[in-house]
């Protein structure tokens, strides 16, 4: 058997309670890092936590309290942190005509207010042992303008990108590196069942060179690699997981 790629490490992900941020958590923790699932809703933290024999820790991302609380669970528990996921995200599907601006504050509150909070803390706990990485899910619509995404989801994306990189330069002295994760439409619960309108569906897969939607262990997968020393040398990289589809 091959050693796991993620042993004795401290990880925390955002928005680990479904979907992609819960796949992400039970591959590093299959890897054999030591996770802190977080994330708003409670119920299905804690379901998921308990399933990979995680911890979970409630999450407000766009809470700066909320984030210190969080991290002083880490380092009571942990002592340390070696890698964290900024995975938490939100998208109200209107057009830049028609969003609220309660919405587009919202967007930008989770999206780009969430990982800044979340890095802007995790920077000195990295440095004060040794580096760290950081890893931002961003998407296809942080790289491309995106004719079936709204303006706002692909503004906030476009800014957590940027903000990766600047990141990246700036850090890389303390051996904390920064990445951003690119992925094209995921085959998540929802999106299954938006996919239920077939003319949607093949819209989508049309704009894929692959043919076939992400799958959550695609983007769990990609991180397992940029989390471990087999990615050392990545750092501030949009990384596409996207069956060529920014190819183009």
């Amino acid at each position: 058997m091959s050693p796991r790629r993620l042993s004795g490490k401290i990880a925390l992900v955002t928005g680990g309670a479904v979907g992609i941020g819960a796949e992400v958590a039970k591959r590093f923790r299959e890897e054999g890092a030591s996770v802190f699932v977080c994330d708003i809703n409670r119920e299905e933290g804690e379901k998921t936590a308990a399933s990979i024999d995680a911890v979970f820790v409630p999450l407000d991302v766009t809470s700066e309290a909320s984030w210190k609380a969080a991290f002083a669970t880490v380092m009571e528990r942990a002592g340390r942190l070696d890698i964290l996921v900024n995975n938490a995200g939100i998208n109200v599907r209107k057009n830049i005509e028609e969003m609220p601006m309660e919405s587009f504050d919202a967007m930008i509150a989770v999206n780009v207010k969430g990982p800044f909070i979340g890095i802007k803390h995790a920077l000195p706990m990295m440095r004060a042992g040794g580096g760290g990485v950081i890893l931002n899910m961003s998407s296809i619509c942080g790289l491309v303008g995106h004719k079936f995404t709204n303006e706002t989801y692909t503004t906030t994306k476009g800014a957590l990108t940027m903000l990766t990189k600047s990141v990246a330069v700036r850090y890389a002295k303390d051996n904390i590196r920064c990445n951003s994760i690119h992925p094209s439409t995921v085959e998540t619960p929802f999106v299954q069942t938006l996919f239920k309108d077939p003319e949607r569906k093949a819209e989508r897969l049309g704009e894929i060179p692959l043919g076939r939607l992400a799958s959550t262990a695609d983007v769990a997968n990609a991180l397992v690699y940029l989390a471990s020393d087999e990615g050392s040398f990545i750092n501030g990289v949009a990384f596409a997981i996207d069956g060529g589809l920014t190819a183009y």
